[in-house]
């Protein structure tokens, strides 16, 4: 038995070499755990110390032993903070911004006479862009996969509002030229604006954006024959011109904006809160100048083609969400619906209007209209903006 006996392990200077915590992990005998006096005491601690080293702020050393601190993209300074915060006030405030365009242009039409066409639509453009900023492809994606919302809003579009306006104008007797105007509007396709309202109220813009190239589309047939069976005229439209204006002014900055979204996000970050400042301005600016050029003839017209024109965009937006929450859509889809329907592209009503209708007055009713549906759209803008959709609730 004593040649089975293990010798005590001796304390080479390789050994002694060794850190301490290896020494005890090596062995379980204590009396080669005791480091000599000379040598200081090693203590290990199984989390890493917190104590800021030299040369490394302290910041930074707390944060590698909790969480990564998030990218220098996530954190908004201050400048970028007050931005998003004055661009929410001046969406909350976008009904005043348009009704106060709209009464300077008929108190002083000079003041949005300087609006080119080409003015028009590089506003309408950068808006467009930064609601494409907005969205992804796979938000376009999901939209182009909602058969159900996109048929509604089609059918609602060319049903509902031509006739309700072949309606309101027989049951107030309107003169032949301001109920050819009303009929003519009532016909019109949903116009780019309405893709406008339904960002500021943070409907389903993708679906907006769809509903308002198939409406513009189906416009080369829908309004010409919708026209003439309620108006008795036949009004002539360029299909092409349609499709080039629509996809300069939507389709294109949609598209390149969701792009930018999709693989430029720091760029986007970085001009996004810039977007409700250009998206309110040209609105309120495109407005001004359509009542500044027809201010006289609307000071003129009196207050019944004002009342007709509110009572045809009031059914617009009431049936549109009615009509769509009976079809079993959802809160956020019967918002953009709503507005699809309640905003028709009044600017198209005014250029046919005046080429093909003999009386300057009957692009009267379409100019009221510019005003009437974007004072609508505008309050519904901010309401449902401070009402999140939540479909739980049935509202």
């Amino acid at each position: 038995m004593a040649l089975l006996r293990r010798p005590p392990l001796a304390r080479t200077a390789a050994a002694a070499s060794l850190p301490h915590h290896r020494l005890r992990l090596a062995t379980p005998h204590t009396h080669l755990t005791r480091p000599p006096p000379s040598t200081p005491r090693l203590r290990i601690s199984a989390a890493p110390s917190l104590r800021p080293l030299r040369g490394i702020p302290s910041s930074r050393c707390h944060a590698a032993a909790r969480d990564p601190a998030p990218a220098p993209s996530q954190v908004p300074g201050g400048a970028r903070a007050a931005l998003v915060r004055v661009g929410e006030a001046l969406s909350l405030g976008f009904p005043l911004w348009v009704a106060s365009a709209c009464a300077l242009a008929l108190w002083r039409p000079a003041s949005f006479l300087w609006v080119t066409p080409t003015a028009q639509m590089v506003g309408l453009s950068f808006t467009m862009l930064g609601m494409g900023m907005t969205l992804t492809l796979d938000d376009l994606r999901t939209a182009l996969l909602m058969p159900k919302e996109l048929a509604a809003g089609f059918l609602l579009q060319y049903t509902v509002m031509p006739l309700s306006g072949y309606l309101i104008s027989k049951l107030l007797n309107l003169p032949s030229h301001y109920a050819a105007g009303l009929i003519l509007v009532s016909c019109c396709p949903g116009g780019t604006a309405s893709n406008i309202v339904t960002y500021l109220a943070r409907a389903n813009v993708a679906l907006s954006v769809l509903m308002t190239a198939a409406s513009t589309f189906a416009a080369a047939f829908m309004t010409p024959l919708l026209t003439s069976k309620l108006a008795g005229q036949y009004v002539a439209v360029d299909p092409m011109g349609l499709f080039v204006s629509t996809s300069q002014v939507v389709l294109a900055p949609v598209l390149l904006g969701a792009l930018l979204n999709q693989y430029m996000g720091r760029l986007v970050e970085l001009v996004s809160p810039l977007m409700p400042f250009i998206a309110v301005a040209t609105v309120a600016v495109l407005c001004g100048n359509a009542i500044a050029q027809n201010a006289s003839a609307i000071l003129a017209s009196g207050l019944q083609v004002v009342l007709s024109v509110i009572c045809l965009h009031g059914c617009g937006f009431f049936f549109g969400y009615v009509l769509s929450r009976m079809l079993g859509i959802d809160i956020a889809s019967s918002r953009t619906i709503s507005i699809e329907v309640g905003m028709q592209n009044s600017v198209l009503g005014v250029v046919l209007a005046g080429k093909h209708f003999g009386s300057p007055l009957t692009a009267v009713p379409c100019a009221v209209s510019s005003i009437c549906h974007s004072v609508y759209g505008s309050l519904l803008a901010g309401v449902w903006r401070s009402m999140p959709p939540n479909d739980k609730q049935g509202a």
